[in-house]
């Protein structure tokens, strides 16, 4: 026990050291990690265990989906494929109050859906709403908040490489699973910031504007078609059994990419770019996996996530209060750490003492998805916060009091999603691909 708790103890107050002087988060997980298995191991076995972990970690098919999905959403965001997304979004939405903000929370999704990217969808469809919404007398703080606050239920809605992590991480968990289990609750966090964005216009007086004629919207729903026609083939052809997640983010590699070329909008000259910023991308993920393998031998091998199970235990036998617990700790951890980390870090701990409590990991997953994903618009890290100010020219101490109302709400639906498993199950089980 007290080799365990030494070996914890020198983990976790490393990878805290390592952060606090700003070393990035893999190489402080991966020093700390190796610096645990010296206490547990000889020079030589921590050294060889060590990178046996790391190549075990990484030996997995489904991880190939990552940099495919990465660089089919960088295509996207390069492709024209956003604005015609937009504009069929003012159909669906152009009817309610501050049309153009609601057309903003739908773009976000059908975008987000398709690119699996809070950030890019931020950027993407933040950089075309916020000078038109700017045109039409829309406050700046009010279009950034919107905009930042709808953009991550694209981590939820698939395909989503967060879900691809969890799921490798958590062993037998279907990733088909996680993306039906997923659709639900990125809705219900979109159709929740509608709700606000609704209010909060009418009492400033956005009213509902779309002058489109009905030839005018057949054209923009045929223009459209083939961009959302991505999310048929790809989540129609996982459910059908025609081809593995894997295979599918291939698919939406090359349909990306002819349908930007169709479009006229790539650049070919471009893509050289796009492939070094996707093997970047991709890069971070892959090692941020191989050194958190060293992280899960250890944990497993001290047997951390069984103590911290008993510690919340002797606490409260209650589930109530300890998905509470969970909760909490998860907000907490996404305000200052990117979602792919934490998933590593925090699935072997949190995820046993769900199943005790009855959790399905398919809903665990989710949980934790919609927890970390909220972080990822808070300060003080917050990339689609930065994102979406620096796409708006605004500060973000001028955005926070708007984005108040919409965290609200957002922790509110993650308490259905908590506390209600038919959200995130119903789709799955009814599809048969949970037993």
């Amino acid at each position: 026990m007290d080799l365990a708790l030494t070996a914890s103890l020198i983990m976790f107050c490393g990878v805290i050291f390592f952060l606090v002087i700003g070393a990035p988060i893999a190489i402080s997980v991966g020093i700390s990690s190796f610096a645990a298995m010296l206490v547990i191991l000889p020079g030589q076995g921590a050294m060889v265990t060590s990178a046996q972990r790391m190549f075990v970690g990484l030996d997995s098919f489904a991880l190939l989906a990552i940099p495919f999905f990465i660089l089919a959403g960088n295509i996207m965001n390069n492709g024209g494929i956003a604005i015609r997304l937009i504009n069929f979004s003012k159909i669906v939405s152009g009817f309610f109050p501050g049309s153009l903000a609601q057309t903003n929370v739908v773009s976000n999704m059908l975008f987000g859906s398709i690119s699996g990217s809070g950030v890019a969808s931020a950027a993407a469809v933040g950089g075309i709403m916020s000078p038109i919404q700017k045109k039409e007398g829309y406050d700046t703080a009010f279009s950034t908040a919107v905009n930042i606050a709808s953009a991550p239920t694209g981590m939820l809605i698939p395909p989503s490489n967060t879900l691809i992590v969890y799921a490798t991480v958590a062993g037998s968990v279907s990733v088909s699973a996680l993306f039906m289990g997923g659709y639900v609750p990125g809705i219900l966090w979109g159709l929740g910031v509608m709700i606000v964005a609704g209010i909060m216009a009418k009492r400033r007086g956005y009213i509902a504007k779309n002058s489109m004629t009905m030839k005018d919207c057949v054209k923009v729903t045929m223009d459209a078609i083939p961009s959302l026609s991505l999310i048929i083939v790809v989540i129609g052809g996982i459910l059908g059994g025609i081809f593995t997640a894997t295979e599918a983010s291939a698919i939406a590699v090359v349909y990306s990419l002819f349908l930007s070329l169709c479009y006229r909008a790539l650049d070919l000259r471009k893509l050289p770019e796009i492939f070094l910023n996707t093997a970047k991308m991709s890069a971070i993920v892959i090692f941020m996996l191989a050194t958190s393998s060293i992280m899960s031998w250890v944990m497993a091998f001290t047997q951390i996530p069984g103590m911290i199970a008993d510690g919340l235990m002797s606490l409260t036998d209650n589930p109530i209060i300890i998905l509470l617990i969970i909760n909490l700790v998860l907000l907490f951890v996404g305000t200052f750490m990117d979602p792919t980390p934490a998933v590593l870090i925090f699935t072997p701990i949190f995820l046993p003492i769900c199943v005790s409590l009855g959790m399905d990991p398919v809903q665990f997953g989710i949980l934790l998805v919609f927890n970390l994903s909220l972080g990822t618009i808070t300060p003080p890290v917050g990339p689609i916060l930065f994102t979406g100010c620096k796409v708006s020219g605004i500060s973000i101490d001028h955005v926070i009091k708007t984005l108040l109302p919409f965290f609200l709400v957002i922790v509110f639906v993650l308490g259905l999603v908590t506390y209600i498993p038919a959200i995130s199950m119903t789709l799955p089980e009814m599809m048969g691909l949970i037993k």
